[in-house]
């Protein structure tokens, strides 16, 4: 779905830990012009995998992929969307619900409720506040040191 994508790509998830493979294809997406979002919790459920969710977004902020926190609250949704297909689930962009788990997700090809997802989504980035790669490398120096740390156990997650 992300290399044919046209476009744009649009996707909410609450953790965001992709593994090599995938954070290069989002950035290989991004790179080649299409409109590549992510949305993310601004309130998170689990801080641990907050503080790698946030490392992640360097590499991907710095390739060209535009990241939002969801300000109003906890967001559990996972959306994946192109222009004309989708999927609704449980899928996180995560090792374990891509690799390990039977996570499940509605797919949707021409389909009208793409459109309305994109909408929705649409109203979701205006009510985020987008992440910059400058804001990101200027995080405390204390969270630098945690999170390559912390991220040596992100596939156990």
């Amino acid at each position: 779905m992300i290399y044919n994508a046209r476009d744009y790509l649009y996707i909410t998830t609450p953790y965001l830990i992709p593994e090599e493979d995938m954070a290069d294809a989002l950035i290989s997406a991004a790179q080649s012009g299409i409109d590549t979002r992510i949305v993310v919790p601004g309130i998170p459920d689990k801080k641990f995998v907050y503080l790698i969710t946030k490392y992640n977004y360097g590499k991907l902020l710095k390739g060209g992929v535009r990241i939002y926190e969801y300000t109003p609250g906890f967001m559990h949704a996972k959306t994946y969307l192109t222009k004309d297909q989708g999927i609704v689930g449980t899928i996180n962009l995560d090792y374990r619900s891509l690799y390990l788990h039977y996570e499940c997700g509605a797919y949707l090809w021409d389909s009208s409720s793409v459109e309305d997802a994109k909408q929705d989504l649409i109203n979701t980035f205006e009510e985020s506040h987008e992440v910059t790669y400058e804001e990101w490398k200027k995080r405390p120096f204390i969270i630098k040191i945690i999170q390559p740390i912390a991220n040596l156990f992100s596939s156990l997650l």
